[in-house]
């Protein structure tokens, strides 16, 4: 089948079995290999990407599912010239170490800030679902805090 989508702002095409998952079309069909697979179960959040502004897990939803959707991967956040806000704010926070479960923490605190959620209900949800083994959190929920309000 053919999937047609909007990534990152760039109408795009590719060819999926029916079963092809959502993270494998990005990944190999695309080429976008920021999508991370982690537990293929929709536990770890590795795989998340903005599925028409909703975080979404990309490891739980069939490429064919996506057909006409509107989607932002890790490589759409910033922009040419400079990384997006928070991106820089991780950056400067020193809120990674290993980067695996960034792309997915980035996404989905993006579309908490989208959909007009508060920084306590973001904060909650978004590390709730999502696994980190090297950092315990600390500087990734500072990251959030200083980043928030640019992320309106």
């Amino acid at each position: 089948m053919n999937v047609r989508l909007r990534v990152n702002g760039v109408e795009r095409e590719a060819g999926a079995e029916p079963r092809t998952l959502l993270s494998d079309l990005l990944r190999h069909g695309l080429g976008l290999t920021g999508t991370h697979v982690g537990c293929e179960h929709g536990v770890c959040g590795a795989c998340t990407v903005l599925v028409d502004g909703s975080a979404t897990r990309a490891c739980l939803m069939l490429a064919v599912q996506a057909d006409g959707c509107d989607l932002t991967t890790v490589e759409g956040l910033a922009d040419a010239d400079a990384l997006h806000a928070l991106q820089e704010s991780f950056r400067q926070h020193h809120a990674l170490q290993c980067g695996f479960c960034t792309p997915g923490i980035l996404l989905a605190v993006v579309g908490e800030a989208r959909a007009g959620r508060s920084l306590d209900e973001a904060a909650g949800s978004v590390l709730d679902g999502h696994l980190c083994r090297c950092t315990g959190y600390v500087n990734i929920r500072a990251a959030i805090r200083d980043a928030w309000g640019s992320l309106r």
